[in-house]
């Protein structure tokens, strides 16, 4: 079950795809976070959505808001990615150990071995304030983000 709007959102530490290492807590106080978990890099529905953030990302990484994106994917992986997709945002790995981000936020899939589609956007004192959780095959309505931070 995914955690919900009103909790506070696990920290965590994930290398991002240059190997960097990323905090959720290094933005409390800073800026608010889209926390976006996707299955698989190189598949197409993920890549459009990704791709979608890319063409609008001036909306999600500003200097009141920062994007971050989890996969289960490895850290080569996602730089090989982002580079090929043009994303010039955190690409963080969950590799290692296994999904534990994903399992905290309650949007990993066992069965797959990959997380679904969740997205969380925690405001600038940790706390979730909007989620979305979809299936694998099922993309997400960019809008509704940007409702969403328009509403914090």
């Amino acid at each position: 079950m995914a955690i919900e709007v009103g909790e506070k959102a696990p920290d965590f530490e994930l290398k991002d795809n240059h190997g960097a290492t990323v905090r959720l807590s290094d933005f409390r106080g800073e800026k608010a976070v889209v926390l976006l978990f996707y299955p698989f890099a190189f598949t197409g529905v993920c890549t459009g959505e990704l791709c979608e953030l890319r063409d609008q990302l001036p909306r999600f990484q500003n200097d009141d808001v920062q994007l971050l994106a989890v996969s289960n994917d490895s850290v080569p992986t996602l730089r090989v990615f982002g580079e090929q997709e043009g994303l010039e945002y955190p690409l963080l790995s969950d590799f290692w150990p296994h999904g534990e981000t994903s399992r905290a936020y309650g949007v990993f899939d066992e069965d797959k071995g990959c997380a679904v589609r969740g997205t969380f956007i925690i405001d600038k004192d940790g706390v979730v304030r909007w989620t979305v959780v979809n299936g694998l095959p099922d993309a997400r309505d960019l809008n509704e983000y940007i409702k969403a931070l328009d509403s914090l």
